[in-house]
Formats: C-alpha cells, sequence, structure tokens
C-alpha cells in the first residue's frame, strides 16, 4: 500500500503556486484526456493561444481573469511510490484563511519565492504559518529562476535570508530547491541548467521525504463521532450491536486494552474493532474505526476514547495562539463556538495575551485586538471542558476552529497550548 503525502503550495501573489501544481500534473502524465482538452481549449481565453498550466487548479472564472487563486483548490495524483494530495492555497493577504485552511491537514508545505523578488512579508508570513501549524517538512522552491539567468549567487542569498529567520520557528526539515514552475526545470526532471545544484527535483524529494513518523503514535486518542447502532434481527451479529464510530486521532487501540471514556471518566475493555473491510486486532492513528466494549458504558457523540498510558488534559479553562480570520476584529469578552474534534461547546475570550510581529516573529504583549490574518496568543472559557492535547503533542486533538454565533461564519483557527494538568488515572465521576 502506498504511502499519501498531503503538501500545500504556498507564497505571495504570482509566484507560480498553480503553474507549479499544473506542471507536477503535466510532466508526472496525471492528467486524463478530457483534462487536456479542457487546457487547450482555455488557452485561447487566458494563455492568448499557449497553454496556461495554472487553469489546471484556477478553476474559478474570477481566478482566471485576474490570474490569482482566491479559493483552495485541492488535486490528486500518483506515482509509483506514492499518492498525493495538493492543496494550492491562494498567496493574496486578503485570502490567508484559505491558506491557513489548505495547511491544516498538510505532511509537507512548499513556499515558493519569486527569485527577482526574494523575501517579502508573505513569504514570512506564510512560513511562520507553517511553523504554527506544525507541519513537519518545508521546502522553499525558489521559481522563476530563468529570469535571473540561473544565478547561483541569487539561489544563496534567498537561502541565507531565509537561514536568518528559520532558527526562530520550529521547523526541522528545510529544502531549498531552484525551480522554473513555467518551463518544469528541476520540478520532475533535472535541469542541465543548474549544474551547480546536485539535489533533488521537486517531484524526487516529495517521493521520498520521510512521513512515516509524522502521526502521533502514542496515546490512544479516538473522539468519537457516531454511536453505531444497527440493530438488525436478521444477522446474530449485528443485533444489539452498539459501537462507538470515529478516525483515530491519536495512538494505537487493540482487542483487549484498556480504556476510558472521557469526560464521565468510565473505563472499559475494547472487545471488537470494526471498519469497512472487516475485524481488525489493532488499528492506529489516522484509521476509521468503531470500536466495540465489553462493558455498558454510556458514550455518546462529543465523548473520547483514550489509553491509560498517557492520558489527556481535560479543562475548560484554556490558553491557545490562533490565527484570526475574520473583518471583525477579535476582543476580549466575545462569544463564539468551538469545534474541537467531534465536541463542540460555547466560549468566551477572557484575554488577549500576545501578538506576533510577522516581520520580526517577535511577540508584541497585551494588543487590544486581533484583525483579520494577525496571529496572537488568547485565553478563553468554555461552557464545557475539552479534552485536549497540546497542538506540538497531537495536531489533531490540539486545533480547534472558531465560529461566530449567528452567521455560522469560521472566525479562526486555533492551536491548544499544553495542559497544565492531565487526568488522573483512577479518575471516575461515579461507579460503573
Amino acid at each position: 500500500m502506498r504511502e499519501i503525502l498531503r503538501f500545500n503550495t504556498c507564497g505571495s501573489v504570482d509566484d507560480g503556486k498553480s503553474t507549479l501544481i499544473g506542471r507536477l500534473l503535466y510532466d508526472s502524465k496525471s492528467l486524463m484526456e478530457d483534462q487536456l482538452e479542457a487546457l487547450e481549449r482555455s488557452a485561447d481565453i487566458t494563455g492568448g493561444g499557449q497553454i496556461n498550466l495554472a487553469n489546471l487548479t484556477d478553476g474559478l472564472r474570477a481566478e482566471r481573469e485576474q490570474g490569482i487563486t482566491i479559493d483552495v483548490a485541492y488535486r490528486y495524483f500518483a506515482t509509483q511510490r506514492r499518492k498525493f494530495i495538493i492543496a494550492d492555497t491562494p498567496g493574496h493577504v486578503q485570502y490567508t484563511r484559505n491558506m491557513v485552511t489548505g495547511a491544516s491537514t498538510a505532511n509537507l508545505s512548499i513556499v515558493l519565492v519569486d527569485a527577482r523578488a526574494g523575501v517579502i512579508e508573505q513569504s514570512r508570513r506564510h512560513t511562520s504559518i507553517a511553523s504554527l501549524l506544525r507541519i513537519p517538512h518545508l521546502v522553499v522552491a525558489v521559481n522563476k529562476m530563468d529570469l535571473v539567468n540561473w544565478s547561483e549567487e541569487r539561489f544563496l542569498e534567498i537561502r541565507e535570508e531565509f537561514e536568518s529567520f528559520l532558527p526562530r520557528l520550529d521547523i526541522k526539515d528545510v529544502k531549498f530547491i531552484p525551480i522554473s514552475a513555467l518551463d518544469g526545470d528541476n520540478v520532475v526532471t533535472a535541469s542541465a541548467r543548474t549544474p551547480w545544484y546536485q539535489g533533488p527535483t521537486l517531484l524526487g524529494h516529495l517521493e521520498t521525504v520521510h512521513i512515516a513518523s509524522d502521526w502521533n503514535l502514542n496515546g490512544l486518542r479516538l473522539p468519537v463521532q457516531w454511536v453505531n447502532r444497527p440493530n438488525n434481527p436478521t444477522d446474530a451479529r449485528l443485533h444489539d450491536f452498539r459501537g462507538f464510530s470515529g478516525q483515530i486521532a491519536g495512538g494505537v487501540v487493540r482487542v483487549g486494552q484498556t480504556i476510558m471514556a472521557l469526560p464521565a471518566g468510565l473505563k472499559g475493555t475494547v472487545k471488537e474493532i470494526w471498519t469497512y473491510d472487516g475485524p481488525l486486532k489493532e488499528a492506529f492513528c489516522p484509521q476509521s474505526v468503531t470500536v466495540v466494549l465489553n462493558e455498558e458504558i454510556d458514550i455518546s457523540r462529543g465523548d473520547m476514547l483514550v489509553g491509560m498510558d498517557t492520558l489527556p488534559g481535560m479543562s475548560a479553562e484554556l490558553h491557545a495562539r490562533v490565527c484570526w480570520m475574520h473583518p471583525k476584529p477579535l476582543q476580549p469578552g466575545r462569544k463564539y463556538f468551538i469545534k474541537h474534534t467531534s465536541h463542540g461547546a460555547q466560549i468566551m475570550v477572557s484575554s488577549i495575551e500576545t501578538r506576533i510581529n510577522v516581520q520580526t516573529f517577535e511577540n508584541e504583549s497585551g494588543p487590544r485586538d486581533l484583525v483579520m490574518n494577525d496571529i496572537g496568543e488568547i485565553k478563553f472559557r468554555a461552557s464545557r471542558p475539552l479534552i485536549y492535547d497540546g497542538y506540538a503533542t497531537n495536531r489533531l486533538t490540539g486545533s480547534f476552529i472558531l465560529v461566530e454565533p449567528g452567521t455560522n461564519t469560521t472566525v479562526a483557527a486555533g492551536m491548544l497550548s499544553p495542559p497544565t494538568e492531565v487526568v488522573k488515572p483512577e479518575y471516575t465521576d461515579f461507579e460503573i
């Protein structure tokens, strides 16, 4: 079974993100005949008779007319080594919130930099967001090298500028690749125009970067999305069947394992583990499963099954870092609805602690508010306790979104700080 690598492209407007993805799909022969025909038909409309590879991802009419990406476009392709899910995210500062959405599930982020313009504010902002989202792998693709005459000196200047601020960000794996997305140099095939570059092509790196250890396999976390009750009288196996379905957000679950159901704190033993393809003896993150217990425990959507070896935090008083996405500023005292794993609750913002200066990557203390595209740290109180881990420990149980009541508009994406206390192993609200 081939691994799936999820990655996103980001960077400023007109750095060539959509063209790069089009080149990857085109040169890796991952396009269907109807896609090629549509590409040729659109050439007369937007490309002056020349194929415009950006049209493979810029599907909205407004995107093609303006030559910018507005919405997140997802594309899929595969090679002999791996399957890929690509998120083409916008570069315009107005659509930074869409970039956060597309990058939130990525294993790897490609930051494109125009070799002529070098590192600009959006380059820094998107690199900072990739760090905040704990994306494990980063590729800095220095694009349009053909427009600077394939200058090694220019490539090294850009790399040195990135390396001057990368130590302040928590990104361990960074790769720099000189490319031309328009001509295809170093995208799928190595370029003869960069004899000074001895590294892999972009696709070669995407195929070989190590991602097996990216998922958190320490400490079982299974947010319950659905209580499965088929109750089929014609099938003995499904008569009085009661399982708890969801996607494993961390760790491993095994038949015979002792688990705890939170927030009630009741303990049970795993009797069966079911998937669409049949029963398993064990399952791990990020598989979707249905778990059946030996004990009759009252568990519902929004609860979480956890292992006894590494327990999560559970609190209504929380501290988090947020990326604000709404034109209306965030201010203390405002109320929102939080969506965390399969759990929801009302929250009130207690205080805004800091705001990050994307130019210096330093914290500014005590801002009055957070405006659109600001990144800052807040404290808030939830109407019901959240069962969570710090985002640095588990990206799935440590992340959330905030929704504005009434309009149902997503206003922020957030990353929870590590809990100050974890659930005690002997915790229980009442006896079974």
